[in-house]
């Protein structure tokens, strides 16, 4: 997903590794492969049986507005939890090649240990966000989207210049190439669009995404300031064109 890039900081970050990037994707995909929904556990069975699993495994692991503000002491951990449930293989696959093509920069400037609570602490209040807007629903929410948002936001702050690589619907699908202050802050701008259709779109969390893109924005600009964007050519990222 990432091309060869011409500058020396572009091959000083290519060269390292991103532990807790990579471990984020494993530890998704293996509670989703253990869960219900990925169809792979017997121990579910089928059918009506199975509907009724998934259901309750959403229910327990992820977030449920109106019980998140009625007090149940154990609904203040869904924030937490629902960052490493999926609601679908699409779900899943998508959030995590967005946590890989943009994660390992951001986690190699902030550092593993910043990065991680970076990303639980934006991803909570992104979902937290989202509930409290919802406070009266009991449909459950589910997925890293809100915590990738901010990757994604603190990435624009961090690497303007890089060359992202985006496939667009509308243009056939053609992969074109643009800088992340280009391609990044139209995402954001669908998501805005989309939050404001309300309850008639997919049932995707906007509001979560632009919440955690703002938080992840907003704490590279405020820990890192100016010193903290990279100098010369920037590096070639590669990405879909939406998470």
């Amino acid at each position: 997903m990432i091309s060869t890039w011409g500058s020396k900081a572009g091959r000083m970050l290519r060269g390292q590794s991103a532990p807790v990037t990579y471990g984020l994707i494993v530890v998704c995909c293996v509670v989703f492969l253990i869960s219900p929904v990925s169809g792979f556990n017997p121990g579910y069975g089928g059918g009506d049986r199975l509907l009724a699993a998934q259901q309750a495994y959403f229910e327990r692991w992820g977030v449920v507005p109106v019980e998140l503000f009625s007090g149940v002491p154990r609904a203040a951990l869904g924030p937490f939890t629902a960052l490493f449930v999926h609601g679908s293989w699409l779900h899943l696959l998508g959030n995590m090649l967005f946590l890989y093509v943009f994660g390992a920069m951001v986690e190699e400037r902030m550092g593993h240990l910043q990065y991680a609570l970076f990303y639980v602490v934006c991803g909570y209040f992104a979902l937290l966000a989202y509930a409290a807007a919802h406070a009266g629903s009991g449909q459950t929410l589910v997925g890293a989207s809100g915590a990738i948002s901010a990757v994604l936001g603190a990435f624009l702050y961090l690497f303007p210049k890089a060359r992202v690589t985006s496939l667009f619907p509308f243009l056939f699908f053609l992969p074109l190439r643009f800088p992340a202050w280009v391609v990044l802050p139209f995402w954001v701008a669908l998501q805005w669009l989309a939050a404001g259709q309300g309850g008639r779109g997919t049932g995707v969390a906007y509001l979560a995404h632009l919440v955690g893109f703002s938080l992840g924005f907003c704490y590279a600009w405020g820990v890192y300031g100016w010193r903290a964007r990279v100098k010369g050519t920037a590096p070639a990222t590669e990405g879909d064109s939406q998470p």
